[in-house]
């Protein structure tokens, strides 16, 4: 796996990155002789420190890398808005990643065997296009690298194939596991890329308020309807919708979302007309559907409509050697966010984090290294930095007592009007364990 970056003296700079040390150095040294400062790189999180701290002219990337590859740098600089030229080197059998790259915004491709007067060609014609300077790089705050394990690569795989499709997909994970984010990147390898991507949070969503917010609403259609509403499908006409925990949709819009899909055409509340609409649904569930569907609270016949296409997310915890490589970018981000130069964790702090159970996956992990980078006192974090773990489900234990749970849940869902991300947050719980103990004691809104 490559990537390269090229600089020539004083002027153009080359920077490689290249796990296989031999051949980058092959490379670095092939800059050399032709007039190029060249720096070489054994990995994406090394190339975007590169690229964060040092100014380039041009990329060069091999497609496979051990901590990610091309598409995945792609979309890391474009995130970070990078207007610098890259070049992709593809292997046989590669070309169709190497179109996805181009889409991306990549400059051009190489086959590998290289040809040397081609590559020469390809990286001067490249450069001889005057590049923006690099812009200064905001904070992403759901930001992700697949990493290297065979879970990953295999994600990321089915990711690129179902991408240019039509068919609907059903992202399944736990929470805190980035299916926003595979969401995102299913719609941004789409012909569909450049319009809207809209998503929607079924879990914020009321009953009554639902059929509104998806399909829209006329103005006096109800007492609060003092305007006309464009609903979520029609905003995102010829773009993509992704309907996180979808489970949590009444069996009334769940009907009403199977017609949408069927028929491409919504009928707003209040409106005797259909109006037509072409959309592509990502949807996502933390939950067995299966059971939802035993249990009578989800549509079977929805669900083979929104599984066309399953997409499993693996927790962190099965991606074995992914958690250092993602602690180490949480660790870029947080230093970047609170302007701190902490450089990285022991190996026994590491080892911490690789025996953790991480229930609460990535989102768990970015926001403990968050906050062990803004207290630390270092250059490096060590075991007497880390607090000990707490297991979320001690603290729910805590949050909500078995002799009156039903009352407490009751009382916080009427001061939030059932929201039920709110009553959550006043519960002190996550809001799986809320739809779980809803689901124990019948609580209907």
């Amino acid at each position: 796996m490559i990537f390269f970056i090229f600089v020539p003296c004083m002027k153009q700079r080359i920077l490689i990155i290249e796990d296989d040390t031999t051949f980058g150095t092959m490379l670095q040294s092939w800059c050399h002789r032709h007039g190029f400062e060249a720096e070489l790189c054994t990995g994406v999180s090394l190339a975007q420190r590169e690229l964060t701290h040092t100014k380039v002219h041009l990329v060069l990337s091999d497609l496979r890398l051990p901590d990610g590859d091309g598409i995945m740098l792609l979309h890391w600089m474009r995130d970070r808005k990078m207007e610098i030229p890259v070049i992709v080197m593809t292997s046989y059998g590669e070309i169709q990643s190497a179109v996805a790259a181009m889409k991306l915004g990549a400059e051009d491709f190489l086959e590998k065997p290289m040809n040397p007067s081609i590559l020469k060609e390809k990286i001067e014609l490249a450069l001889s296009k005057k590049p923006a300077a690099s812009k200064t790089i905001d904070t992403i705050v759901n930001d992700m690298i697949l990493g290297k394990s065979a879970e990953a690569k295999q994600m990321y795989d089915h990711i690129l194939r179902v991408a240019p499709t039509r068919m609907s997909v059903l992202i399944v994970g736990e929470s805190g596991t980035g299916k926003e984010y595979a969401a995102r990147m299913i719609h941004e390898n789409s012909p569909r890329r450049n319009k809207p991507f809209i998503a929607v949070d079924c879990g914020s969503l009321s009953r009554e308020l639902a059929p509104s917010e998806l399909f829209g609403h006329l103005k006096g259609s109800f007492t609060s309807a003092i305007e006309n509403k464009t609903g979520v499908f029609a905003q995102a006409d010829l773009g993509t919708v992704f309907l996180d925990e979808v489970e949590n949709l009444s069996y009334d819009v769940q009907v009403q979302l199977l017609r949408a899909l069927q028929e491409q055409k919504v009928r707003p509340v209040g409106s005797a007309k259909d109006i037509k609409v072409d959309v592509r649904i990502l949807a996502a569930t933390n939950e067995d559907l299966g059971t939802a569907i035993a249990e009578g609270r989800f549509r079977e016949d929805l669900y083979h409509r929104l599984n066309e296409f399953p997409l499993f997310i693996p927790p962190i915890r099965d991606r074995k050697g992914d958690i250092e490589i993602f602690a180490n970018e949480f660790l870029r981000q947080a230093n970047e966010e609170l302007e701190k130069s902490v450089k990285g964790f022991s190996p026994e702090a590491m080892d911490m984090f690789e025996k953790h159970h991480w229930s609460g996956n990535l989102r768990e992990l970015r926001n403990m290294v968050r906050r062990l980078v803004l207290f630390a006192s270092n250059d490096m974090i060590t075991p007497d930095d880390i607090p000990v773990f707490v297991s979320p489900s001690a603290s729910n234990d805590l949050a909500l007592q078995p002799e009156n749970e039903r009352e407490q849940i009751e009382n916080a869902l009427r001061k939030t009007r059932g929201n039920k991300t709110l009553a959550a947050q006043l519960l002190k719980v996550d809001r799986k364990t809320l739809y779980n103990k809803m689901h124990l004691y019948g609580i209907k809104l």
